[in-house]
């Protein structure tokens, strides 16, 4: 195992949209019909020929708009595409109901098979850290480098913070704690959401924020909202239970591809300390620790973790990696 720390850092089928979505200056969203599953797939239009597919996987209860910010930053250094997973944003649910990690980690499978971008680079926050981290075990053919934010691997002294969102995949929780916050704004939900996910909320912007508030607004009334939070949850809680080859950590232990592991010190979900002992499992690791951060370090500071992207891209020797710098 090689791994080496980066300074600290200071403070395929074509179908209609069916439902609205935020898009970036830039962006284009389309959906896509898999084998048991339909994704909505964010992009923006390669700056130039010739460079390297990447693909950006988002945590419990976000979507590919989590992404926004460091697509951007990386235009010039990768074409790339975000996904949605089953049941987040403007994915509907699975066909098979499954939303374990091992579920969401063959529905991007299947869409990198599909779409022949592979191998990608494949960035993965939270859920999709261990969505992402279990793709490069089990299909190393389809993964040229790895990115992990505040990945949700599992963890023996879960932070007191981090209780209520694995309660989600307790059966029955999930509708106890809907009734008794039947009575709350939709604003209310996402500044808490914020406060627990951001090393410092006040730096959302009123547009952002505004934002949010209308997507969770229109997700609630989805009547598969609550089903995939909870499963999904459900799927972590079981993930972090598995032994053997299974195990995320064994899993890790397995990927080839060269990694980037990003934490935040002021992450309440993922405990700061698990850094060291990501650095120590990937073989071929390098580790960016943010201080400031929270769980979304690529939304807080998309400019860093563009900047580690593309140190990543070079010391792992990937062609076009010199002309990366923007």
């Amino acid at each position: 195992m090689s791994s080496t720390e980066s300074p600290s850092v200071p403070a395929a089928s074509v179908l209609p949209r069916v439902a609205p979505v935020r898009v970036g200056e830039g962006e284009r969203m389309r959906s896509v019909r898999l084998p048991g599953v339909t994704l909505t797939v964010r992009s923006r239009p390669p700056a130039r020929e010739g460079l390297e597919p990447a693909l950006f996987v988002h945590g419990l209860g976000g979507s590919s708009q989590n992404w926004s910010l460091l697509m951007a930053a990386l235009d010039g250094t990768v074409d790339s595409e975000a996904v949605d997973l089953p049941g987040f944003g403007d994915s509907p649910p699975p066909d098979d109901g499954d939303y374990s990690v091992t579920g969401h980690a063959r529905a991007v499978i299947r869409h990198l098979d599909a779409a022949g971008r592979g191998p990608v680079h494949l960035l993965g926050n939270s859920l999709g850290g261990a969505v992402s981290t279990r793709v490069a075990a089990v299909r190393p053919d389809l993964v040229r480098t790895l990115t992990l934010v505040s990945p949700a691997l599992p963890e023996l002294r879960v932070q007191r913070s981090a209780v209520p969102t694995a309660l989600l995949g307790v059966p029955g929780v999930a509708a106890l704690f809907n009734r008794f916050t039947r009575e709350w704004t939709a604003e209310q939900r996402v500044r808490g959401v914020t406060a627990l996910c951001y090393g410092d909320p006040t730096t959302v912007t009123p547009e952002a924020f505004g934002y949010a508030v209308e997507e969770l607004e229109r997700r609630l009334r989805l009547p598969y909202f609550w089903d995939a939070m909870t499963r999904s949850a459900r799927g972590i809680v079981d993930a972090y239970t598995l032994g053997g080859q299974q195990g995320l950590w064994r899993q890790a232990e397995r990927v080839l591809a060269p990694t980037l592991l990003v934490y935040g010190g002021r992450d309440q979900l993922v405990g700061f300390r698990m850094a060291a002992k990501a650095a120590r499992s990937f073989r071929d690791s390098r580790l960016l620790s943010l201080p400031d951060a929270g769980h979304v370090a690529m939304m807080e500071y998309p400019e860093l973790v563009a900047r580690a992207f593309r140190e990543l891209l070079a010391e792992s020797a990937v062609p076009g990696a010199t002309d990366a710098e923007n």
